[in-house]
């Protein structure tokens, strides 16, 4: 558990990942703030971090309306404290090959990746800045490396990795880290739509995609979960603008 408390907004938090993270958080001492535009889901991963005797706000917000995510950082900051951190997860897919992509699969891809973790990041940093200390996680993927169907996920998740970048650069001066992860193939309800949509059974497609994974095992939601606990700790202060594939083996 770490020593110290630190409030920590989490979007994308209804599943998946973000809720895994929440869970992880929480465990390590911080009152989480869980942010997704379903209500009804990011209600019950609150409900799940109390249940395990962590203090979780459920808050409803589309990450990338500008106004929900400010309203959405004051009601923060107003029932747990000031953020200092932040883990920009929401994301959604709309995977098509690019000569059927539309443009409004493209718009929606990039608007809520990009602008949503611009629009969370300049309404918490604020808080971070004026503390002294924060800590900034972006999640990427190792489709930023390219991805057969995925020419808007992979410009959206290269895009999460150059803006990380530049938030390092940018806060370091005010005691503010940022760091991305890049997940590899992850056993969630995403990649399970994926398996659906492209009518493979789910265990061939975990199967195919375990074959090419050196740890020979798919990853778990609790990986990446794990991998941001790291990056928000304390001792972490000296890790700034990294990328961390948690891929199960080197990839970029």
């Amino acid at each position: 558990m770490s020593e110290t408390r630190r409030v920590a907004i989490i979007t994308g938090a209804a599943r998946g990942i973000g809720a895994a993270t929440a869970q992880r958080l929480a465990q390590d001492g911080h009152p989480v703030a869980v942010l997704d535009v379903d209500e009804a889901a990011v209600n019950a991963t609150a409900e799940a971090v109390i249940a395990q005797g962590g203090q979780a706000l459920a808050v409803t917000a589309d990450v990338s309306d500008a106004a929900a995510v400010e309203a959405a950082v004051e009601r923060v900051v107003d029932k747990l404290g000031a953020p200092s951190i932040l883990v920009n997860n929401a994301g959604i897919t709309r995977d098509n090959l690019l000569f059927k992509m539309s443009e409004d699969d493209w718009d929606a891809v990039l608007t809520v990746h990009l602008r949503g973790s611009f629009l969370m990041t300049r309404a918490a940093q604020r808080h971070m800045v004026d503390a002294g200390w924060g800590r900034i996680v972006n999640l990427s993927s190792t489709s930023a490396l390219g991805n057969r169907g995925q020419a808007n996920y992979s410009a959206a998740k290269a895009g999460m990795q150059g803006f990380t970048k530049s938030l390092a650069l940018e806060l370091g001066r005010f005691g503010i880290t940022a760091n991305c992860i890049a997940p590899g193939f992850i056993s969630s309800e995403m990649t399970k739509a994926t398996a659906k949509r492209l009518g493979v059974p789910w265990e061939k497609y975990e199967q195919d995609r375990v074959s090419a994974i050196p740890v020979l095992r798919a990853g778990q939601t609790e990986d990446i979960a794990h991998a941001v606990s790291f990056f928000v700790d304390e001792r972490s202060g000296f890790i700034s603008g990294q990328v961390l594939y948690v891929a199960g083996g080197p990839r970029g």
